[in-house]
This record gives C-alpha cells, sequence and structure tokens, in this order.
C-alpha cells in the first residue's frame, strides 16, 4: 500500500471557505424561502468586459481553422501577452523587466502555492497574521511548518498585524529565510505606503530574506503613495518575486489567467553556498509540470490592455470599490469599527461586543441572511473580526446594508 504525504495528516480540518460553504448550505437546506446574500467568498459577479468576449470569440474561431489552429501553448506564455504586460504593467510604472521574468499561468493562487518547489524545506517561512490561508497551507504540505497548535504552525513565524500597529506588520526580529507580503492585503484590505514597502526590501537586501510579494489586488489601488508593485522599490529585482492575478482585475475567476514575475537577478543558494538563479529554476518547474495557459484564455489577458479595455475593467473595477464604500459607510454609521476599502475591495470589521468570529458569523447568517467570513479563518490575530468583499451586485451590496442596519 502507498505511503501518504504525513504532512497533509496536520493540516486543520478543512479550508476555510469549504466549511463557509457548509454552514451555508445547511442553512439554505433548512430555510429554503430565505434568499442568502454572500459577501463572503471574494468572486466576482459582473460579466466580462465586451472587449474580453469579443477577443475569446476571435480565439475560438482561430481554433477552427487548420492555419491558426493551436496546441500546447508556451509553457511560460506567449509572447504577445508578456509584451503587453511589460508595457502596461511595469514600463508605464518606470520598471523595467525583461520578456523571460515573466511567467504566465493559471492564477495567482495556483503560483503562490507552487513557488514552494523550487525552495528548499528548511527555509524558515515568516506570514503576517492574520494572512491568506494558502501561504500556510501549502508550507506545510511541503513540510516547512512543524505542527498544528492552538491555531498557530509551530515552525512558522508570525507577523501580527491588528489595529495597534494599523495592520503594517513589524520587521522580523529573529532570523527568517522567507516572508510572505500581500498587499493591498488579504484579508483586511491596507496597505502599505512606499516609503513603507521600501522598509522591507532595504531589510530583505541586508539580510538575504526572500520576499513573496502577492499583488493580486493592485489593481484595486486609489492612492498614490500606494506602490502598484514591489519593483517601484529600488534594490526588489534582487530579493523579491511578484505574482499578479486577472481574477479580480479582470473578472477572471472563471477564466484563470496570472502571471508571476521572477527578475533574473534574484539569487537562492544551494547547500554549500553557491548562488542560484531562483529565474532558472521556477522555468525548470514550469516546463515540467505546466503545459501553459489556454491560447483562447492569454488572448483574452492581451484584450485588458487596449485602450478600451482598459476603459471596460476600470468601469468594473469602480462598480466593485462603489460597493466597498457602500459597505463600509453604512457600517461605520452603526458604530462597527472598519478597516480597508479604499484600496482593496475588503473591507475588514471588529465584531459588535467582543463577539467570536464564528460567532458573528452565524449570527449575521441566522439572523441577516448575510454570509461573510470570520477572521480568525485567516489566523489567530483574525479573531474578532469578520471580512466582507465589495465583488457582489450592488443591489445585493444596498440589501445586506438594509438588512445590517435592521
Amino acid at each position: 500500500m502507498a505511503l501518504v504525504n504525513e504532512h497533509f495528516l496536520k493540516l486543520p480540518g478543512s479550508y476555510l471557505f469549504s466549511e463557509i460553504a457548509k454552514r451555508v448550505n445547511t442553512y439554505k437546506q433548512a430555510n429554503p424561502e430565505q434568499k442568502v446574500i454572500s459577501l463572503g467568498i471574494g468572486d466576482v459577479t459582473q460579466p466580462l468586459a465586451p472587449v474580453v468576449i469579443e477577443a475569446m470569440h476571435k480565439a475560438v474561431d482561430e481554433m477552427a481553422s487548420e492555419s491558426t489552429m493551436r496546441g500546447y501553448a508556451p509553457e511560460t506564455g506567449y509572447s504577445f501577452l508578456i509584451n503587453a504586460i511589460l508595457e502596461n504593467d511595469f514600463k508605464m510604472r518606470g520598471v523595467d523587466l525583461d520578456a523571460d521574468e515573466i511567467f504566465i499561468s493559471n492564477g495567482a493562487k495556483s503560483d503562490t502555492g507552487n513557488i514552494g518547489d523550487i525552495l528548499g524545506v528548511k527555509n524558515i517561512v515568516a506570514v503576517t497574521n492574520p494572512v491568506y490561508p494558502v501561504y500556510l497551507d501549502t508550507n506545510a504540505m511541503a513540510g516547512r511548518s512543524g505542527i498544528f497548535e492552538k491555531g498557530l504552525w509551530q515552525d512558522i513565524v508570525y507577523l501580527p498585524c491588528s489595529p495597534d500597529n494599523d495592520f503594517v506588520p513589524a520587521i522580523p526580529s529573529e532570523k527568517v529565510d522567507i516572508i510572505y507580503l500581500c498587499f493591498p492585503n488579504n484579508p483586511t484590505g491596507t496597505t502599505l505606503t512606499k516609503k513603507e514597502l521600501k522598509k522591507w526590501v532595504d531589510y530583505a537586501l541586508d539580510t538575504k530574506t526572500l520576499l513573496l510579494f502577492d499583488a493580486a489586488y493592485e489593481a484595486f489601488i486609489t492612492e498614490d503613495d500606494v506602490p502598484h508593485s514591489i519593483y517601484e522599490i529600488e534594490g526588489a529585482k534582487k530579493v523579491a518575486i511578484e505574482f499578479r492575478s486577472f481574477s479580480k482585475t479582470a473578472g477572471f475567476t472563471g477564466l484563470r489567467c496570472g502571471y508571476t514575475v521572477v527578475p533574473k537577478e534574484l539569487m537562492g543558494e544551494d547547500a554549500a553556498g553557491k548562488p542560484i538563479p531562483l529565474n532558472q529554476l521556477w522555468r525548470r518547474r514550469q516546463t515540467t509540470k505546466f503545459n501553459g495557459t489556454a491560447y483562447i484564455v492569454q488572448r483574452a489577458a492581451e484584450a485588458i490592455y487596449s485602450k478600451e479595455g482598459q476603459k471596460q475593467i476600470k468601469d468594473t473595477i469602480n462598480y466593485y470599490m462603489e460597493n466597498a464604500r457602500i459597505i463600509k459607510e453604512n457600517l461605520e454609521q452603526i458604530g462597527l469599527k472598519v478597516y480597508g476599502g479604499i484600496n482593496a475591495p475588503y473591507i475588514w470589521v471588529k465584531t459588535p461586543n467582543n463577539m467570536l468570529s464564528w460567532e458573528y458569523f452565524d449570527k449575521l447568517l441566522n439572523e441577516k441572511q448575510i454570509v461573510t467570513t470570520p477572521g480568525v479563518g485567516f489566523g489567530k490575530s483574525g479573531e474578532g473580526f469578520i471580512r466582507l468583499t465589495a465583488f457582489g451586485k450592488k443591489t445585493d451590496t444596498l440589501e445586506a446594508m438594509k438588512r445590517i442596519r435592521m
């Protein structure tokens, strides 16, 4: 009989969003007459931009002709999409990257999990707390996290984020090798200024620490002093890998497309201390384990960089950020303490009367028929908070706020 990877056995009982789905389904079965509004899971509700649909139709037609049909995509992406990314996401912000530093994939969630394939299991990993669960769970699966006890992983270094530090994590006081940073942040919706992010880059340069920077929500940034890319900070290409996603930027949760930036000057080292380019390792990993993102999907992603595409996805982003404003203002008006919702589509809310996260989740579900995300599901420091998303329909968002205010 085959032996299992016993690191999987250390994981908590279920993935956060699976537990939410279980509770919601149980409620719906018992109360079929009630309309449940979801402000929990960050899935999009608005249709794909017209330019995206047009590009996909055209690409489908190409697949129907022998002269234009495509088979396997290049494992690292088609040049037409990579060039559009370089020009629009980086060059326009003063960042120079090479085409072979961009790796197209099926999404940032996959890449933030898979990046551990090229990193040794003895690395000491640090994460903010609260944190996107995938960072922790995938390191646990790889054997970097130790034992899960009392809501914490034994071998993980936690960087608490709370109202006391304005949700800005402190630089680690102990040695770490890898740090996950997500800004604009999921789940708190908070950000780092350029000055604050520079401190992290400088620290990483001094200590040879690898920064894994998740910029999946950069398109929602509204304030000028908040960087869209870590590479806007001098020296970052020597210490950081950046993850990007089209899921929320262009509504691609159902299409699956994103990309990862691994600069060629970024080095790891082997057991003997010899410098090893991480770009080469990631290329080897992708060309071995990944057959490339579909041509149709990459043409769809390319379309968002057209002049009309940029306008259309901006309109959709504005739609969601209007939802964020509605949620934030309504909850503040009833006396709740609210964070985020300005540079991100997430609103982080302190529970009333010191209620526990799951307790308030159940209260809103059972009494108001509103689904949220319990903050404790993102880590021990998330206890006493819930997360709401702005990705619902505006009519549902307004109705949810009306119910909460009643």
